[in-house]
């Protein structure tokens, strides 16, 4: 059953209604489902397995990853009850005072000897056999969890313990704290751990905190982005920009003023751009890792309030906050059980990776953290606006170009879509799971990345077929160049790999640029090898009673899909080709898409037969979106009215490229000196 808030006001809400007695009710709402699958009392937050092929415990005899799993739904679920319970300490659920059951658990999960301990950072090790002295254990970031959701409840749970019970669960932080982590947004959780315990008077060592500290402070890449790992994903927003100023206030403005202060100048910096990360409706894009996490992405708007100096606006924020979470609490198929499911909306294996459990989705209880802020805050007073959305004009186009973390995001005000093109990408070639998360060529917030629906076709994603070894590579790497004259430019290589030249690995240029419901691509092929054959996908389209509609005009072909997503949604979808393609086609497909069972991927083909020939090179398309069913003009469907080429043969060899569109606009496609400034 989806949520229906019954709190509403537009007045103070006039684009969700959503106030803070709505986000209660929303807390209540998902806690009221976890609740209902705990038996008794002594049972750990432990939830329905629907999935078992991917998800850990990979096996019961992993003592260490059962106690993971307990830990982590103690932890996340935790998030959701701590500004509840700070609210209303006789609070209710299913019969439990929630106040009386966190406060046992966390003790009992903290207690050496007890059956539902999460295991001490040296038990950990033992139970390996000391194999890997520089294991991390997942029960480090569920400590950060913990100190979080303790400081959020203080009165009601912290302050509540003995001295003698306040010692032993500081004992169980302090290994964690001290202990080994991994080197990414990690360090944060040690940093918040060491920073609750010094807060609370027990000893730490702060050579090994500032050695975290000054770490993270090196991974900003620049307008508000930390490199997480090698990537640039929601960890900067979710991890970095929330746990950093939560320690800054907590440790960092006090004892680390330089580096408090960066921090809190990093996060201001994203603010002046993320709100346009958000589409019109305040939906987040399905991009990146943990995508089970959701609506946790609006957390940095809540860190960067927490701040001595923020920068957002709390209207905006609350506006966005709120429109993301209805986004997903909205739908029916959210919840399996009661429980949010192991996909962006319903349940969706594709995306769901081994370092999860049925519990990890309870990370999106991160969002509510802003339930912190008492009633009289700004986040929740001021009227609630939507940013840019209203200043755009009928058929204007937004775009932020941020060369830093190689993002470029478009605000489409013509259909209300938030399309995000990325750069900076490595991942292995054997990692389809990765490049469905980091390399497609668009993600868009109103239709969520497609996993294969065959072979050799990809939704928003380039397949190279070699008919001589019967192989299918896909873009596993992209390198950025950044945006010229209104077009983005950036590389891609095939099944790319240090041990091979760049010279002997296939590859493609990326030029695109925006239009009022979409992209338009002429991109060029970077071959070395023939024959090869080609394709491109349009982004996945729900398959709920499609109807589907051919069009030509001169050289130019199209596909039109109308129909509707899994909530009753209009959608309508349009890929047009030009030069360089040969056909376009349709897949229908099932179990492939986030939204709906069946969906249907438009996708063009070329040929290169012959090893070496000159051209054509330009590979010239477009994909157009709508949230309704009314008709795309011809103009919108068929935008170009010329394609001047420099070489004397029209097949872009050399030399740049003059696109006029038919609405009297100009795009020059010149790759001339990209080789200069290519990035990762």
């Amino acid at each position: 059953m989806k949520f229906t808030p019954k709190t509403l006001d537009f007045s103070i809400s006039p684009y969700t209604g959503l106030t803070r007695k709505s986000w209660l009710e929303a807390g209540t709402y998902l806690l009221n489902g976890i609740f209902q699958h705990i038996r008794s009392f002594d049972d750990p937050v432990v939830m329905p397995r629907t999935e078992t092929a991917i998800t850990y415990p990979h096996s019961p005899d992993a003592l260490w990853e059962v106690k993971a799993e307990y830990f982590e739904g103690l932890a996340r679920s935790f998030f959701l009850a701590a500004p509840l319970l700070h609210e209303d300490p006789d609070l209710t659920i299913c019969g439990y005072s929630i106040r009386d059951y966190y406060k046992t658990h966390v003790l009992r999960s903290c207690t050496k000897g007890d059956p539902l301990c999460v295991g001490f950072y040296e038990e950990l090790h033992q139970m390996l056999g000391y194999s890997d002295p520089t294991r991390a254990f997942q029960q480090t970031v569920e400590t950060c969890a913990l100190v979080i959701c303790l400081w959020v409840c203080r009165e009601e749970i912290w302050d509540t313990y003995t001295q003698t019970e306040r010692d032993t669960i500081a004992q169980f932080l302090t290994g964690f704290a001290h202990g080994n982590t991994v080197p990414q947004n990690w360090r944060l959780f040690n940093m918040l751990d060491m920073a609750f315990l010094h807060m609370e008077g027990y000893p730490i060592d702060e050579e090994i905190m500032m050695d975290h500290a000054q770490t993270i402070l090196h991974y900003y890449a620049g307008d508000g982005w930390y490199r997480d790992g090698h990537s640039f994903d929601y960890y900067s927003c979710w991890a970095f920009q929330v746990y950093a100023p939560i320690w800054n206030v907590w440790y960092g403005y006090e004892h680390a003023p330089y580096i408090a202060q960066k921090f809190e100048e990093y996060s201001n910096a994203l603010m002046k751009t993320y709100p346009n990360f958000f589409d019109r409706d305040g939906f987040t894009n399905m991009w990146g890792r943990s995508n089970i996490y959701r609506n946790a992405s609006t957390s940095a708007f809540d860190g960067n309030l927490m701040l001595r100096h923020p920068l957002v606006d709390p209207g905006l924020a609350r506006r966005i906050c709120s429109g993301s979470l209805l986004q997903f609490l909205s739908r029916e198929d959210f919840l399996c059980d009661g429980v949010a499911t192991l996909g962006f909306y319903g349940p969706f294996p594709p995306l769901v990776q081994g370092y999860s459990c049925a519990e990890s989705p309870l990370w999106m209880g991160k969002a509510f953290l802003c339930l912190h802020f008492p009633e009289d805050h700004p986040f929740w007073t001021a009227v609630e606006h939507n940013g840019s959305w209203e200043t755009l004009t009928e058929k204007e186009t937004q775009v932020t170009t941020l060369d830093g973390p190689a993002l470029c995001f478009s605000n489409h005000q013509a259909n209300g879509e938030t399309i995000l093109r990325t750069g900076k990408v490595v991942k292995s070639s054997e990692w389809i799971h990765d490049m469905w998360n980091y390399s497609k060529l668009c993600f868009n917030t109103k239709y969520p990345w497609e996993s294969a629906p065959a072979p050799d076709v990809e939704a928003q994603q380039y397949v190279l077929h070699d008919p001589l070894f019967h192989t299918n590579a896909r873009a596993n790497v992209t390198f950025w160049h950044g945006e010229r004259n209104q077009v983005l430019y950036r590389r891609q290589f095939f099944d790319y790999t240090l041990s091979r030249e760049t010279h002997s690995t296939q590859a493609i240029n990326l030029a695109d640029f925006v239009v009022p419901y979409g992209i338009l691509r002429a991109d060029k092929l970077r071959l070395y090898r023939c024959p090869v054959s080609l394709t491109l996908g349009a982004y996945g389209f729900p398959d709920n009673m499609t109807t589907i509609q051919h069009r030509e005009k001169g050289n130019a072909k199209a596909i039109v899909l109308k129909g509707h997503d899994f909530t009753g949604r209009e959608k309508q979808l349009a890929m047009t080709i030009y030069d360089g393609w040969e056909e376009l086609s349709l897949l229908h497909s099932e179990n492939t898409n986030p939204d709906s069972k069946r969906s249907i991927v438009v996708y063009a083909k070329t040929t290169r037969r012959k090893q070496y020939g000159y051209g054509p090179y330009i590979l010239i398309s477009q994909v157009i979106t709508k949230e309704s069913l009314e008709d795309f003009t011809e103009e919108e469907i068929f935008p170009i009215e010329s394609i001047s080429y420099t070489d004397p043969q029209a097949r872009g060899g050399y030399g740049p490229v003059t696109i006029v569109l038919r609405d009297g606009s100009t795009r020059i496609i010149d790759f001339e000196g990209i080789e200069g400034k290519m990035e990762l």
